[in-house]
């Protein structure tokens, strides 16, 4: 289950974020309405089932892998469906993964950066208990297969392989919390990783409430709309903006409307 909490003040909030220890991983949401689902989710919406999920993901990921040498000059090319999936996500192809990031103020900044404040909507922020969830997984794995022998530590510098030849091979029904082996800089400047369904033809909301996970904590933050002018202030003075998360040209594209964006409300 999700546990829900308001955060009524910009002080509540910083105690919120640093009382957490480090094995949280984060994620905003501009809109507190919004579920915690993955772009392949959102794309398919109403039309959600678990064949078209396999349908939908099968597609583009074939597609994307057969034409990206035509497109692709400079980067290397992926050598794993983990890594493949990951820079789908990267060029926005709908994919099963979430991004999170191991920084709440991270979290933070991604949740103000579609803001609109003139919606007056309260934002919020997601924290996952990433080394609960992932022991949960592998005991399941484990009760499933009993050749797995691998613990939450021994997965660190196996991560492709494991996700490639036993999650999503087996198309196990759990949640896994992890990142390619080789990511490129951007996510690298994000602390990012990514929260991913194992079973591609069920939802991460369902693995949610599976009832698997009912004793790890996963928390979300609802931050009133009030809040959104401190919350950017805060974010600046930590120097958490577009210009540093992106490092190009978009990237002061958007802190240029950002910050027109709060000083025209």
């Amino acid at each position: 289950m999700i546990q829900e909490i308001e955060i009524k003040s910009s002080e509540d909030l910083i105690q919120k974020m640093n009382e957490l220890p480090n094995h949280y991983i984060y994620r905003g949401h501009s809109d507190a309405g919004w579920k915690l689902e993955s772009t392949l989710e959102r794309v398919l919406g109403q039309k959600w089932s678990a064949p078209n999920a396999r349908k939908f993901e099968e597609h583009s990921y074939n597609t994307f892998k057969s034409k990206y040498h035509i497109y692709n000059s400079t980067e290397h090319s992926p050598q794993s469906k983990l890594s493949w999936l990951s820079v789908m996500q990267h060029y926005g192809v709908p994919t099963r993964l979430l991004d999170f990031t191991e920084s709440p103020y991270v979290a933070l900044y991604f949740a103000l950066e579609t803001y609109n404040p003139l919606l007056k909507k309260n934002f919020a922020i997601f924290a996952v208990d990433y080394t609960a969830v992932m022991n949960n997984s592998i005991d399941f794995i484990k009760k499933k297969d009993a050749k797995f022998v691998e613990a939450h530590e021994s997965i660190q510098h196996q991560k492709d392989e494991i996700f490639d030849e036993t999650v999503d091979r087996f198309s196990y029904d759990i949640l896994w919390v992890t990142e390619p082996i080789k990511f490129n800089a951007r996510m690298d400047r994000q602390s990012g990783t990514f929260l991913i369904s194992g079973n591609r033809e069920k939802t991460v909301e369902s693995l949610i409430l599976s009832g698997l996970y009912d004793n790890c904590s996963i928390i979300k933050y609802v931050i009133h709309s009030d809040l959104y002018e401190s919350v950017y202030a805060l974010l600046r003075k930590m120097s958490i903006n577009s210009k540093s998360i992106y490092g190009d040209l978009s990237g002061l594209a958007k802190a240029i409307k950002m910050e027109m964006q709060v000083y025209t409300i």
